[in-house]
């Protein structure tokens, strides 16, 4: 077991979600990682939604962690309709009842929350963000230093060779919010995006989460089982060729900080399309060459790029977590 200071103080920038859900039960199963703080946004749920999962997440699972509401809507694109229909309009594929937990949010924004937790730890935190990109946008707006007080930051996020999931081009985090994205991507911080490259090459069948809710017999893998069961059934409706199972996706930015030798990575500057068909598309440049094209100067910071992954390992090590000893007895009212 490693001390505390060897563990990875993380702060989860998300919008539950299902994928979501897995990767928030990863991280609070895993030995290395301190969730120190949770932030909300839109995406796959509104705000508020999203704020109440988050906050109903942890309590089933037996923690008590700070949960901050973040943005709404978009910087500058028209806010959509959240996804009910891969995710359930609870973002939790509907789930038939809930128990009844204590918690309310922070009184600061997630954005203010992010920044507080950066001075008052600087170059400690990591954020790992796998929603749209709106607080991490604000919370630059507010530090402007922000860059300098963060570890690093991970990105569930864009995809460069993979077709994209709402669009030919584009990831759907990338997408809901392409102006807080490209704000993120040229930034200057430590920077890795974990995208479609890679999540779409590790799958995760329902039948694994039945049996990790058989085990545990716990209101927490029941939950995330009955939520990846509503979960598949879109994935396997659109790919049949996938079995009843769905694709790993926010889970794998932990996977990433607790295992990156698990990837092959390719560093390059990345741009998002932020108007037209291409709305939503990150760009890398592979090259870097002396584009004329303006936005590809070689003062651009760089991203971290996933390109491949060990999808077994990814697998083997996902059930190991979430298979071990690690929930507590709910915190109900």
């Amino acid at each position: 077991m490693q001390n505390a200071q060897a563990k990875h103080k993380v702060i989860f920038d998300t919008d539950p979600g299902v994928d979501d859900a897995m990767a928030l039960y990863f991280a609070l199963a895993h030995p290395d990682i301190d969730l120190v703080g949770i932030t909300t946004t839109f995406g796959n749920v509104t705000v508020e939604q999203a704020t109440i999962n988050a906050i109903y997440l942890t309590r089933i699972a037996g923690r008590q962690i700070p949960v901050a509401r973040g943005v709404p809507v978009p910087f500058a694109k028209a806010p959509g309709e959240p996804p009910a229909f891969i995710h359930g309009a609870d973002g939790l594929g509907n789930l038939h009842s809930r128990v009844n937990v204590e918690g309310a949010p922070e009184e600061r924004s997630a954005a203010e929350f992010i920044v507080d937790m950066a001075r008052k730890h600087p170059g400690e935190i990591t954020l790992v963000a796998v929603g749209p990109l709106g607080n991490l946008g604000l919370a630059l707006k507010l530090e402007p230093k922000l860059p300098t007080l963060l570890k690093q930051v991970v990105l569930m996020a864009g995809t460069v060779d993979e077709p994209g999931n709402v669009s030919p081009v584009a990831e759907a985090n990338v997408w809901n919010d392409p102006d807080a994205a490209d704000l993120v991507f040229t930034a200057g911080w430590d920077l890795t995006m974990v995208g479609l490259d890679v999540t779409h090459r590790v799958v995760l069948m329902s039948s694994f989460f039945k049996r990790l809710a058989e085990q545990h017999k716990h209101i927490a893998m029941e939950t995330l089982s009955h939520a990846v069961n509503f979960y598949s059934d879109f994935y396997s409706s659109i790919r049949p060729n996938m079995g009843h199972g769905c694709f790993g996706h926010d889970v794998l930015a932990f996977v990433w900080l607790v295992a990156p030798e698990l990837f092959e990575t390719k560093s390059g500057r990345v741009r998002v399309a932020m108007d037209g068909i291409g709305n939503g598309q990150t760009m890398m440049d592979k090259i870097g060459i002396p584009y004329p094209q303006t936005g590809w100067e070689k003062e651009k910071p760089e991203t971290r790029v996933c390109m491949k992954v060990d999808a077994p390992a990814c697998e083997k090590l996902i059930d190991q977590i979430l298979s071990s000893d690690w929930l507590l007895p709910a915190l109900t009212k």
